[in-house]
């Protein structure tokens, strides 16, 4: 049996291949790193934690406000933001009841005031302003003149 000469050219390729490999996944991991910290936090809400360590708190005020049995919804029409409130069993709210709204970009964190004004028991409406499209929440606020409060947030994707 003869044993091939040994060729040095033949494998001075593969040490290049691996620095070629490695420069890959460097390459890549430095672009999404970079993606990842341009971009959203994460982060929507200040004080996380003391806010998760009073938690109780956030859960009693539900069962307060599920309790009052009072409901809402609110709908966009013809360049108005309309807003139908009612008790529990579908009653009217007490009368002088008054609304504070507020819409909100969860990401950015604008803030766009709403100047709802009642047309009906129950009822108000508030002019629609423009707006950018996606993700918004609507933070709206119930004041009964005896000092209940029921609050509200509902998601709304705009076009």
């Amino acid at each position: 049996m003869t044993a091939l000469p040994y060729d040095p050219r033949r494998g001075r390729w593969i040490p290049w291949v691996i620095a070629g490999g490695m420069l890959v996944v460097v390459a890549v991991n430095a672009v999404l790193i970079t993606a990842a910290v341009s971009t959203f936090t994460g982060t929507t809400q200040r004080q996380t934690y003391a806010t998760g360590r009073t938690f109780n708190h956030v859960l009693e005020e539900a069962a307060r406000q599920r309790d009052m049995g009072w409901s809402a919804e609110l709908h966009r029409e013809a360049g108005q933001w309309q807003l139908q409130a009612s008790g529990r069993g579908g009653a009217a709210l007490p009368a002088g009841t008054t609304l504070r709204g507020l819409l909100v970009r969860p990401v950015e964190g604008t803030e766009i005031p709403l100047a709802f004004a009642g047309q009906a028991p129950g009822r108000w409406s508030a002019p629609v302003q423009a707006m950018a499209p996606g993700l918004w929440e609507a933070r709206i606020t119930l004041l009964a003149p005896s000092g209940e409060r029921w609050q509200m947030r509902e998601r709304l994707i705009l076009p």
